[in-house]
């Protein structure tokens, strides 16, 4: 397939290269099916062919274009020029498809980092960015990468997961979507925590729908994946890369800090990896009640020992005075999860009580059983002062 594509391009003159799709299509066929390398071939593999070369000549993503365009498929998954899997549904499955050679593989990975305006060699051997239809993807040189040039690419649903949503698919109760609903507008703020493909950026998206739609929401992402619907006063900020010359970073602890002179009712972190936890921990305990925010943790646990864990390298404060502010700044935490049967469900939803004798006490409110799904834990809500005060509770 590369020795008809390359012949196509040599023949496609600057004037070529203004023709339809439909005129390309057609050139593409008209080639394959009069190349002696297509001779034995059946007319379900000429016309597998003739896509692929399309799809090289005048798609973004080459031969894994039908997967970018499948709905179904949430994640395409390179392992170098002849190992291809893809995760539809939930379940990750190998495709039938290879590249030629590293070198296809190689050019499709500058293209992608080219439209973003960055570079992969060896110099600059990962590009981790977010393509123009909100798709992100992370790409490694094979200069690091030891069985050839890696590619990952997240897609994100077009229409944002409700929470009825997930009350249909079993992710979470109903009696606890009502709960989180009534957190939400009584303004607590949630840290919903997983680990990586938990589902923990669609939870975040369906909680935010449960926000007062006259307030005014800032969103700080590192990459933009949060789809917020229904806002009219909605400021979504992006973190920033350095260029080549190692200039023009903006942090996502720099965006946080511009957020609190835009006057937030709320402030939504899409995930916190960083020195940036200090801003938005610090935020939560000035008056920004509300804030949603995601991190990566196997245990609501797992997650304060992350969060302090982060605060430290970001300053020098005493690990005692840290938990008492996360104490402090944190009402609920949400824990995600993945089951062997591929399904992403709420695990736990656990009330952050206070720091005594230098620790976090924790109040499970709904917990996990395997043959009863999420269930009340029995233990009732202690901080209701937001709540009564919003008229939640």
């Amino acid at each position: 397939m590369r020795s008809i594509t390359e012949e196509l391009r040599r023949r496609m003159s600057e004037e070529e290269r203004s023709l339809s799709d439909a005129e390309v299509w057609e050139m593409s066929e008209r080639e394959v099916l009069r190349s002696p390398l297509t001779e034995i071939s059946g007319p379900e593999e000429k016309a597998a062919v003739a896509e692929g070369v399309f799809n090289a000549l005048r798609s973004e993503l080459d031969l894994l274009q039908p997967y970018g365009e499948d709905p179904l498929v949430s994640e395409i998954m390179v392992n170098g020029p002849d190992c291809i899997f893809v995760e539809r549904q939930g379940r990750v499955e190998r495709v039938p498809l290879r590249f030629e050679n590293v070198e296809e593989l190689e050019e499709l990975l500058r293209r992608l980092a080219g439209r973003v305006h960055r570079e992969i060699n060896e110099l600059n051997p990962i590009v981790s960015a977010r393509l123009e239809d909100g798709s992100r993807i992370n790409a490694v040189h094979r200069s690091v990468a030891l069985n050839g040039p890696i590619l990952n690419i997240r897609k994100f649903p077009e229409n944002s997961v409700t929470m009825e949503m997930l009350v249909a698919w079993g992710s979470v109760s109903r009696e606890a979507a009502d709960f989180l609903r009534a957190l939400v507008r009584g303004g607590y703020n949630i840290f919903v925590s997983g680990g990586t493909s938990s589902g923990k950026t669609t939870l975040l998206n369906a909680l935010s729908g449960f926000i007062p739609r006259d307030q005014r929401v800032i969103v700080i992402e590192d990459a933009a994946e949060l789809r917020i619907q229904g806002i009219e006063n909605l400021v979504r900020m992006e973190s920033k890369k350095a260029n080549v010359q190692g200039k023009g970073r903006v942090s996502m602890a720099e965006l946080i800090r511009s957020s609190l002179r835009m006057r937030p009712d709320r402030i939504i972190v899409g995930e916190v990896r960083g020195d940036e936890v200090l801003d938005m921990i610090q935020a939560m305990n000035t008056g920004h009640d509300g804030s949603l925010s995601t991190g990566h943790a196997n245990s609501p646990e797992g997650m304060l020992t992350r969060l302090e864990t982060l605060f430290l390298s970001a300053a020098d404060f005493p690990a005692e005075a840290i938990r008492m502010q996360l104490a402090q700044a944190l009402d609920v935490i949400v824990h995600m999860g993945r089951l062997p049967d591929k399904s992403r469900k709420v695990l736990e939803i656990t009330e952050v009580l206070d720091c005594r004798e230098g620790r976090i006490r924790l109040n499970p409110l709904f917990r996990y059983e395997k043959d009863k799904g999420l269930c009340a834990t029995g233990a009732k809500l202690q901080n209701r002062e937001k709540g009564e005060r919003w008229g939640v509770f």
